[in-house]
Order: C-alpha cells, then structure tokens, then sequence
C-alpha cells in the first residue's frame, strides 16, 4: 500500500531545534497541508522528507520501508517543488522540461505542449527564455514538471506563490485528480489549499 510515515523527527539548524518529535502518516489519496509563520520550518520539514537533509534522529518510511535503504529509488517515486522554480534561464519552458523531466522518463515535445496549455502558458511564452517570463509564468513550468513526472507522491513547497487567482484555481484542480488517482501529497502552504476533510489534514508549524 501506498503510505508515507515519518517517526520522531529531530533536526537541528544550527543552535535551532527545528523539528522537535515530529511524527505524521498519510496513505493513498491523502495530502498534508503544512502552515505556519516564515522561519518555521515549512521547508525544512520538506528537505527532510525527500530525502535532502540528514536527520538527528526520526525514520522516514515509503511503502513500509526506510527510505534510507534505497533513497535513489525513494527519490524516483516523488516530484519535489522547491520554493524557487529550478529552471534554466537561457532555456525556454519546452527546453527546460524536455530535460527536467525527459532524464527521469520518456516524454514528448507534444506532451510538454500539451501540459504547458492545460496551465495556460501560451504559445509565445513556451518558446521565450524562462528568464524572459513573469515569475507567475516560471511557476507554471515548475508546475507543469511535476504533473509531467507521474509521481505517485508531491511534496511541494509554496506552489502556488506567485499565481494569479486563475492560475491557484487551476493548481487545486491538478492537486485534486492527484489525490482521487491515488497519489498522496505534502503541501507547505500560506493559504488553506483544500479545506480540512477526510483526504486533506493540515499540521501547523509553530
């Protein structure tokens, strides 16, 4: 069964102690909205999670296994968001993810195309440089890498800063089918995403 855990985790950023005993599970279907103040640790709850940060103490499981035992296989299986884009700037968005996503699966020029329409980034600004786009188009692309991956599991961190009502609008939409397909989420957000119900919990950082 598809279940993400995560047991007594303690991290320490410097003299800070910024995960103290945290603990969570989520399975098939469900998302962890994750809120709290900046300087929180929103974002470093999310490095640790995938993987990117080493744990004082704690265990991370995916499908009932350490994912120390395997952490290339556990990272395959995830589409990480950080809170900047990650993108090329003399590259376009097709360039880009071409790439992005061409080294972790097979993808086409058209599926990118198409991808990149269903979020509403036009014609001209899918052959423009990324350093070319507004910072809400460059989080489309971001976006559009991470729909593109088929990752059974999110984690995601801010994505929908810098989106227009149309553009969050649509992000839900996308984090919705992910979730009623069977994929599970972590969301660090600003804004309650989903409202609180049987699929979506929110932990606040403090």
């Amino acid at each position: 069964m598809t279940v993400l855990n995560a047991d007594n985790l303690q991290l320490w950023r410097g003299d800070l102690h910024v995960l103290r005993g945290l603990s969570l599970e989520l399975t098939a279907g469900q998302c962890l909205q994750i809120m709290g103040a900046n300087g929180a640790g929103k974002s470093t709850l999310l490095r640790a999670l995938c993987g990117l940060l080493p744990l004082e103490d704690g265990r991370i499981r995916w499908r009932g296994h350490d994912v120390r035992e395997n952490l290339p296989g556990f990272q395959r299986e995830l589409a990480y968001l950080a809170h900047g884009a990650a993108l090329k700037a003399d590259l376009t968005p097709i360039e880009n993810l071409r790439y992005g996503v061409g080294m972790r699966r097979p993808v086409t020029d058209a599926t990118i195309v198409d991808m990149l329409q269903q979020l509403q980034l036009d014609h001209d600004a899918q052959h423009r440089l990324v350093r070319q786009l507004s910072a809400g188009q460059q989080r489309r692309v971001a976006l559009a890498r991470v729909l593109l991956l088929r990752c059974p599991l999110w984690i995601l961190d801010e994505p929908v800063a810098n989106l227009d009502q149309a553009g969050q609008g649509l992000f839900v939409h996308c984090l919705d089918q992910h979730l009623a397909a069977g994929g599970i989420a972590v969301v660090a957000t600003h804004q309650l995403l989903l409202p609180a119900a049987a699929r979506s919990s929110v932990l606040e950082l403090h």
